[in-house]
């Protein structure tokens, strides 16, 4: 059983380049409005979360998912989940909080404000750029995948 990670964020907050790097892929990006399934994740387009009209693509999306991530750039200052969003999935939720590298110490905690508000059971704080934090969500994903 192929067990799968959807990954929900914004344009521009590093959901392909984490998934990239979750599987030692090179970094390629390539805008899409598609739906990409790819080994053990689900990228969806960062204009799903953004917005509300294609949240029902997001919940019919979430059905293949055993795991679902709230991907949010450390730096954002928008509010991007709804509070208690994550209860819209039967699925547990976990939040990534990305681009720690050049953020503030209070922009971090800002975002796991933000993400806790969301309903996010777990969160972790990575640096595509520098693999902060990358070792933590590895081992976590290996245990409930």
């Amino acid at each position: 059983m192929n067990r799968k990670v959807m990954m929900l964020g914004p344009v521009g907050h590093g959901k392909t380049s984490l998934i990239q790097l979750l599987q030692a892929q090179k970094a390629e990006y390539n805008k899409t409005q598609d739906i990409i399934y790819s080994g053990s994740f689900i990228d969806t387009p960062g204009e799903f979360i953004q917005h509300r009209h294609f949240y029902s693509a997001l919940q019919v999306t979430s059905q293949d998912a055993d795991l679902i991530c709230f991907v949010l750039d450390a730096r954002s200052k928008e509010q991007v989940y709804s509070p208690k969003y994550a209860q819209s999935f039967n699925k547990p939720v976990i939040g990534v909080i990305t681009h720690i590298d050049i953020a503030t110490d209070e922009d971090i905690e800002n975002a796991k404000r933000e993400l806790e508000k969301a309903g996010s059971n777990h969160n972790f704080e990575v640096s595509t750029i520098t693999e902060q934090g990358l070792s933590e969500i590895k081992k976590y994903l290996m245990e409930v995948l």
